[in-house]
């Protein structure tokens, strides 16, 4: 049985209580890094990725398992299309790194690839920054790290990152690459999927970011990042340029949030737990100690979405229909205040949100009894034709 937490131990000691003197903690990757900056008002997902909690244990153990993740068809197609765009030495990734974001250096005919294999994580960490810093001292030609791994702080401990690849380019500046299996149609990809793919890449040039400060001079990181899909419904890859300053901003300040979680476990109760061993009942009192900020986003990143969505529903959130209705409602945050304010039960009416909500039941109402009028003028009409002789 997990031990009660006390207050004014170090920030680690008090994490490992969090999520069970016994259970390990969950390194957070670059996907989980980039779900905290699709949703960076949830305090729940902060403490709980903060912490290390495993949280698609944490969902079973709820009773609200998750089917959050890749389908192992995909992992496999995408796997072998990464395959190819890297073939013969990534000379075709190149050539669309040439092509889609540095077309005014020398066409890569002759590139190099180091070799980045050490032994565990820390050891190809410092493989990939020596080879960068080599490509650094070197310039006037192309490299390429096929899955480079970079180190980020994240509330105080070390996360592992491996992007898809990093190129540098004749300049020596340093490109992020995400490589999907998603296609391109016309040369547009789903905005949702670009979005997600976005934000991860954000993970990987924050992360690049620090290595480029820790050399003198330091390159250029491109804000900037090449994704790679397949064309239209071949497998021939196609690739776009896209811009994650946006993204990069929001994931930095979301992680400087998480550096400082020890506000949030401060307003914690004090025996806080969350390990998947503990009763079901003192489980599910310790996650919604925490609050949370559900949206329909949030099944697409998150293994604890089906829980939140039922408890969500329950109170009657307006976040359950989505952020844009949660936006326009002001400070109506719950669907029966909605309803209210619309029958002009309750809400001020100098407020644009309920002004809004009254003049659309008004219109509804006036459009049902048009329709009512024109129901029963049709059914007078039909009496009358069913009585002539």
């Amino acid at each position: 049985m997990p031990h009660p937490r006390t207050r004014g131990k170090g920030l680690r000691h008090r994490l490992a209580e969090l999520r069970g003197p016994e259970t390990q903690a969950k390194a957070l990757d670059a996907r989980a890094l980039a779900a905290l900056a699709a949703n960076p008002g949830c305090r729940r997902r902060a403490i709980l990725d903060g912490a290390g909690v495993n949280k698609a244990a944490l969902a079973s153990a709820l009773g609200s398992p998750s089917v959050f993740g890749q389908s192992q068809f995909a992992f496999v197609r995408g796997n072998a299309f990464e395959a190819k765009v890297k073939a013969d030495g990534g000379t075709e990734l190149l050539r669309l790194a040439h092509e889609k974001l540095d077309r005014g250096a020398e066409p890569p005919a002759e590139a190099r690839v180091p070799d980045l294999t050490a032994q565990g994580p820390a050891g190809r960490t410092a493989r990939t920054e020596l080879a960068l810093r080599e490509a650094a001292a070197e310039p006037g030609v192309w490299t390429l790290l096929d899955h480079p791994m970079l180190a980020l702080d994240v509330a105080g401990s070390l996360a592992f990152l491996e992007p898809d690849a990093v190129v540098v380019h004749p300049d020596g500046s340093w490109t992020v690459v995400e490589i999907k299996s998603f296609p391109m149609l016309d040369g547009a990809a789903d905005p949702a999927k670009v979005g997600a793919a976005a934000r991860q890449a954000a993970v990987y040039v924050l992360a690049l970011e620090r290595v480029a400060e820790r050399l003198d001079p330091p390159p250029r990181v491109r804000h900037r990042v090449l994704l790679v899909c397949p064309k239209d419904f071949s497998n021939l890859p196609t690739a776009s340029a896209v811009d994650v300053r946006k993204q990069r901003a929001v994931t930095r300040r979301q992680l400087a949030r998480l550096t400082r979680i020890e506000e949030i476990a401060d307003t914690l109760p004090e025996g806080t737990c969350f390990s998947p061993e503990l009763p079901a009942e003192q489980l599910e009192q310790a996650v919604e100690s925490v609050p949370a900020t559900y949206a329909p986003e949030c099944l697409s990143a998150c293994e604890l979405a089906f829980h939140c969505r039922d408890r969500s529903r329950a109170a009657g959130a307006v976040t359950s229909l989505g952020r844009p209705v949660r936006a326009e409602l002001g400070g109506l945050t719950t669907v029966g205040d909605v309803l209210a304010a619309a029958r002009g039960e309750a809400g001020d009416p100098d407020d644009p949100a309920v002004a809004a909500l009254r003049r659309a039941a008004a219109l509804r109402a006036e459009a049902l009894e048009s329709a009512a009028g024109a129901a029963r003028e049709t059914a007078d009409r039909a009496r009358e034709v069913a009585a002539c002789p």
